[in-house]
């Protein structure tokens, strides 16, 4: 998923529904979970916890829920154990998708994606056979404000360890290797600058475009219904989409 689309998704959750916006901190809450599992309920000590953490307050999930999710995730008594699965697949014309998902049950988690998937003209493939098409990169976004100076923005990431670093309408986008996210993510974090955005991505080494309405418009369920799963984390794809 590129920049662009990217951000769109952001403006979208920002407006979204009392509803929505509690499934959007469920998965967030199985993302702590996980990382406490791993690393530890200690973000100074876990930077994935760390990272998850800065995702959640990104997407304005109170303090208070965020320290109940961790912890839940500490103690033996109660705690939901999710594993992180990913399945590749094509969506209409071709398109790659990767989808990250985090389950209690695998068998539930693949019949619903490739319901999903047969449904709006897409197929479930086998490990391996999109994700060559993509490269995973730290991905951070920072709002276009006027107390952002462009360039000391760059310099800042680029001295933080940041391996590209772009200017586009809205938004300032910081692009990292995976092993330097939480470094740089944290600099900027001392420096002041609010993120609007932070995550691990798989960004699409290219991109298809579909021309023809009806797979358009079945790619765009496709990716919606995906999205509406609780088991699915994110979707990934190299989807070219059209301007609104």
């Amino acid at each position: 998923m590129s920049g662009h689309s990217k951000w769109a998704n952001i403006k979208r959750k920002k407006g979204k529904t009392d509803a929505e916006k509690g499934k959007i901190f469920t998965k967030l809450g199985r993302e702590i979970a996980i990382a406490v599992k791993q690393g530890g309920p200690d973000p100074n000590t876990n930077s994935k916890l760390s990272d998850v953490i800065a995702k959640a307050k990104a997407a304005n999930m109170p303090n208070d829920t965020i320290l109940r999710s961790i912890k839940r995730a500490s103690g033996d008594s109660d705690a939901e154990n999710y594993e992180e699965i990913v399945y590749e697949g094509y969506g209409p014309g071709g398109v790659a998708v990767i989808v990250e998902t985090a389950t209690d049950n695998r068998n539930r988690t693949a019949g619903d994606l490739r319901h999903y998937f047969d449904k709006f003209g897409g197929n479930l493939g086998q490990t391996g056979c999109v994700s060559f098409l993509f490269n995973k990169k730290g991905v951070i976004l920072i709002e276009k404000t006027d107390g952002v100076d462009e360039d000391s923005l760059m310099m800042e990431s680029l001295e933080a360890g940041a391996e590209d670093f772009d200017a586009e309408d809205e938004y300032f986008e910081i692009l990292t290797d995976p092993a330097e996210f939480t470094a740089v993510r944290e600099a900027l974090e001392k420096r002041g600058y609010e993120i609007a955005s932070a995550e691990i991505q798989m960004v699409p080494v290219t991109t298809t475009k579909l021309e023809d309405p009806k797979q358009i418009e079945l790619m765009d369920k496709l990716i919606e219904n995906l999205e509406d799963l609780d088991d699915v984390q994110n979707v990934w794809h190299n989807w070219e989409q059209p301007e609104e």
